[in-house]
């Protein structure tokens, strides 16, 4: 797999993948949105315990289908705080250890139940 930022594209604002190249042998996996909810079924409170636990999940998903953080190509994010992308950007990058995947960030007016305050989404890749 490739990951890069073409010339002739503006620059990420923070540390993400503009393009994602994957060759055609490749084992790919989607995961559903994940969201904060521990694995006893408790939805952990406030959006940074919600947001470490979704990203948890997604690991823990992909890690099922034997797949590893650095397999992960693409993430979709959603969160119902508004202004919350640099708590975002820290924690994904923090999480992600300097991998950087295609990304994209959303904030949206509200998910399932009022008390999720995020999901994310994401897509991986093994050669």
């Amino acid at each position: 797999m490739e990951f890069t930022n073409p010339e002739g594209v503006a620059a990420p604002a923070s540390r993400y993948s503009q393009l994602v190249t994957v060759p055609a042998n490749a084992r790919r996996a989607i995961a559903s949105g994940q969201i904060g909810v521990a694995p006893d079924g408790s939805l952990r409170e406030g959006l940074e315990a919600q947001m470490e636990q979704a990203f948890d999940n997604l690991f823990k998903v992909f890690e099922a289908a034997g797949m590893k953080k650095t397999d992960i190509v693409k993430i979709v994010f959603y969160s119902t705080v508004p202004g919350s992308v640099a708590v975002f950007r820290t924690m994904r990058d923090r999480l992600f250890e300097g991998h950087a995947p295609a990304c994209t960030y959303l904030e949206i007016s509200q998910l399932a139940t009022p008390e999720m305050l995020c999901e994310v989404e994401g897509e991986a890749v093994a050669v």
